[in-house]
């Protein structure tokens, strides 16, 4: 425990506290041990001076559960990442690149809440109330008394709004701007955001109150200041989307309350955001057929099927090593899939650059779309297209065969509604699909990436 007054270096990527400065960190980081003062709290165990009794421990089993209460934002993709809508003394932390919509999409759901008859708070360490207000008046139209808004920086003004207000919803922008009179040290810093961490913890939790807390992100897209911050929380969403797209995806990189693989997919316009309910039309310009070096596939994220684009191009490389380009795919996965292509049905590519994009800016993080990449690569250089309406899924393994992958039944059933009239399968996939539900709509089993292109060219 630090003396009254007394320093301490404080790892800036871990949070760790030194006595001295060291060069390199337990963490295993350089350089990024700060000098902090610490000031002693005037209590350090509320426990001891109101006299309640110690913790004891209890046996797992007696312990009793229940259902979290949970109260809806007013948007639906929202509530769906958050696990069914915001659990009462929860902590949420936000981020997202600047400009994304991590304020338009805060502001929009204090205004649902607040329009229901619930008094919301939403305090800004960055922005003016005027500025909060005219955004406000932009996306969220007709506002109601019960929003409230608060420009301050000091913890200890909040937790007295908080008292006053008594609010159901509270929200913070940004965390990296807060500072507790308790501490010695410059907003942002490791001990100043754990310290404010903290108050807001114990605000949310006392009164059963929503936290909603903003977060600044680094130039690599990752949560900026210390790691603690994180593990605080119990749920921490990332707002992502490219610039020159009205997209804009929130994923769940942590969540106690529900699952971390649900997405929730927005559309960026002047009125705010807006929901997209069928994200498989947005990523599909047309049903008409591809043409070549454009192939169909499908992912499955959360507890929804997203068909998407998978573009490729190869042009000779005139001078040195042929480039490999991939947006949306992981350039490594795209290497190895050149590999196989080679080695197993002897496409050679070692003189050809290989782009590969997939449409609508959508980042897929699952190997599902393996096959649809080979095959728009095969189209694009054997200058071939397929003349009818095709989906293909499948991963594909470094001896060439299509390994199996999760869903799936799902994936055809969403691929039928859409109108496609062939999809390529793994083999192994073949005992999961109910064929009586697909009418229209033709499944192809594949056991290994030659068997594919052979359907495919066909």
């Amino acid at each position: 425990m630090a003396k009254k007054n007394s320093t301490v270096f404080v790892c800036q990527e871990c949070g760790y506290e030194s006595p001295k400065w060291m060069g390199k960190c337990i963490c295993g980081a350089w350089n990024t041990f700060v000098e902090e003062k610490v000031v002693d709290l005037k209590v350090t165990d509320s426990r001891r001076r109101s006299g309640s009794p110690k913790a004891s421990p209890s046996p797992l089993n007696k312990v009793g559960t229940g259902e979290y209460t949970r109260m809806s934002t007013g948007i639906g993709e929202l509530d769906r990442v958050l696990g069914g809508g915001l659990v009462l003394g929860s902590l949420v932390l936000i981020s997202g690149e600047p400009g994304i919509g991590k304020s338009t999409i805060i502001i929009q759901a204090a205004a649902n809440i607040a329009a229901s008859g619930k008094p919301v708070l939403y305090v800004s360490g960055e922005e003016s109330e005027e500025q909060i207000k005219m955004r406000a008046d932009r996306v969220c139209g007709e506002l109601t008394d019960d929003l409230y808004i608060l420009s301050e920086t000091n913890m200890e003004n909040i937790s007295e709004a908080c008292e006053k207000i008594k609010p159901a919803f509270l929200i913070v922008d940004s965390i990296q701007t807060m500072y507790t009179e308790e501490l010695d040290s410059v907003p942002g810093s490791v001990s100043q955001v754990r310290a404010c961490g903290n108050i807001l913890m114990k605000i949310g939790k006392t009164a059963a109150v929503p936290v909603f807390i903003v977060a600044h992100v680094t130039k690599s897209g990752e949560l900026a200041g210390p790691k603690i911050v994180e593990h605080m929380v119990d749920a921490v969403l990332n707002f992502s989307g490219e610039r020159d797209h009205d997209l804009r995806i929130l994923r769940a990189f942590k969540n106690r309350f529900g699952t971390t693989s649900e997405i929730g997919a927005f559309k960026m316009e002047e009125k705010g955001l807006v929901e997209i309910r069928d994200l498989s039309a947005t990523f599909l310009d047309s049903n008409d057929a591809k043409p070549e070096g454009s192939v169909v596939s499908a992912i499955y994220e959360g507890s929804r099927p997203v068909l998407l684009e998978i573009q490729a191009l190869t042009a000779p490389a005139n001078v040195g090593f042929a480039r490999r380009t991939a947006v949306g795919v992981d350039s490594q996965r795209l290497a190895m899939i050149l590999a196989v292509l080679e080695k197993k049905c002897g496409i050679t590519t070692i003189n050809q650059d290989v782009y590969v994009n997939v449409v609508g800016g959508l980042r897929p993080d699952s190997t599902s779309v393996d096959l649809a990449v080979a095959l728009a690569v095969y189209s694009s250089l054997k200058q071939v297209s397929c003349p009818r309406r095709i989906l293909a899924v499948g991963e594909i393994g470094l001896t060439g065969e299509l390994r199996s992958i999760g869903n799936l039944e799902k994936i055809v059933q969403e691929a039928a509604r859409m109108g496609y009239e062939e999809i390529i399968v793994p083999s192994k996939n073949m005992s999961s699909i109910d064929k009586g539900k697909l009418s229209n709509c033709k499944i192809t089993p594949a056991r290994n990436i030659f068997d594919a292109i052979n359907a495919f060219k066909s």
